[in-house]
């Protein structure tokens, strides 16, 4: 894995328009996107339990949060938007992976802007929150959903599933809802199943997959004790496998830290200075609360230009991609979703002190399959200074 730095990530993602659609863990992922963009530092405790603020790293709050009710219900919105003169992030909270709410996201994409990286994953709540009889449901909805994004956005658009990452025996806080209790200690078994059936139609549909849950099965330390969330070191970890993979995807070479200047690589360190701002309510809103017209506006901050950096040439991928894709197309689930997999929790594993946990796993490298590379001219066109409908 590739280190990503701030200066990195602000030359890949330079012009782009990036969506992050998903949950609680998705909304960290968005954040430590952010956070990566402005500075070189991890996401301090609370700013990884902070949800629904007004304001994050000047990041603007559009829809839901504290500008309605908060609550820990399947209704639950909440719309954040990140944006520069040549960086626009935005998060979705959602629920479920197809939904009117969701078509209403859809609707964005076809009307507004077209991401040029879409980040998704929806999953904990599908199986848990809707029906207890979920997998049926939920493959006909991630069909649902993979189909109108196809028929919406470009070819260009990069879109990457990253499955769901491991869950703990015990699950705890509040996302484990009194009515859904029950489904607490079998919840980490149907995620496997439900990682498989997400994985596999992404691929089919022709969309990149991140096996997230397969690169931190060893990395249980730096889950959170909730049993469902992760730590800021985890999450950095995450926004570099997806920056590295994005570039891979973008025909993009990352440099390599011997080739990175000292005084350009500083070393990480926790931010503990962000305040939440509450104050006062911004008007974010053009129309009504929960309209499919969002009235996307830019925060009060300076203007900041990129374009003084070395610009990125196109480079050859970092590897070749293969002996992974075959296990998605027989109808049997792979071994690797599900030989051993209890040993995740066993100590032994758990410490990585034990040589024998490796026979379990094949080889994986980062991605199922990689499609294509997509053309990368992030220097030809210049995003609008306001993001509106």
């Amino acid at each position: 894995m590739r280190s990503v730095t701030q200066r990195t990530a602000k030359q890949l993602l330079h012009n782009k328009f990036v969506v992050v659609l998903g949950d609680s863990i998705q909304r960290s992922v968005y954040k430590d996107l952010v956070l990566v963009l402005r500075r070189d530092a991890y996401l301090s405790v609370s700013q990884l339990k902070s949800k629904g603020e007004f304001s994050f790293e000047q990041d603007s709050l559009v829809e839901g949060g504290r500008l309605g009710e908060m609550n820990n219900g399947t209704a639950y919105k909440e719309v954040r938007q990140y944006r520069t003169d040549h960086h626009l992030i935005r998060f979705y909270f959602v629920t479920r992976v197809f939904s009117n709410y969701m078509e209403s996201i859809l609707t964005d994409f076809e009307t507004g802007m077209k991401p040029d990286l879409v980040i998704v994953n929806s999953c904990v709540w599908d199986i848990s929150r809707y029906s207890r009889e979920w997998a049926t449901e939920y493959r006909n909805d991630l069909h649902t959903f993979f189909s109108k994004l196809k028929a919406i956005l470009p070819p260009e658009s990069l879109v990457v599933w990253n499955m769901t990452m491991p869950l703990g025996k015990k699950i705890v806080g509040g996302f484990l809802v009194p009515e859904i209790q029950h489904m607490g200690p079998t919840l980490r078994f149907d995620v496997i199943e439900a990682n498989y059936f997400g994985a596999t139609l992404a691929n089919e549909y022709g969309y990149d997959v991140l096996d997230f849950h397969f690169q931190f099965r060893f990395s249980l330390q730096h889950r959170m004790q909730d049993g469902v969330h992760w730590n800021a070191v985890a999450h950095r970890q995450i926004t570099c496998l997806l920056l590295e993979h994005v570039a891979q995807a973008w025909g993009v070479e990352l440099p390599d830290l011997d080739q990175v200047k000292a005084n350009d690589h500083p070393p990480l360190h926790y931010s503990h200075n962000w305040k939440t701002a509450t104050s006062s309510v911004p008007a974010r809103h053009q129309g009504p609360l929960y309209s499919n017209e969002r009235g996307f506006n830019p925060p009060v901050m300076p203007a900041i230009h990129y374009n003084t950096a070395p610009a990125w040439t196109p480079g050859q991928k970092m590897r070749q991609f293969s002996g992974y894709a075959s296990q998605f197309y027989s109808n049997d689930v792979p071994p690797h979703f599900t030989t051993g997999y209890q040993s995740f929790e066993r100590e032994p594993f758990y410490r990585g002190v034990n040589p024998a946990a490796a026979p379990y796993w094949p080889v994986n490298n980062l991605v199922m399959k990689h499609k294509q590379r997509r053309a990368y001219n992030p220097y030809t066109r210049e995003r609008p200074r306001t993001y509106r409908y």
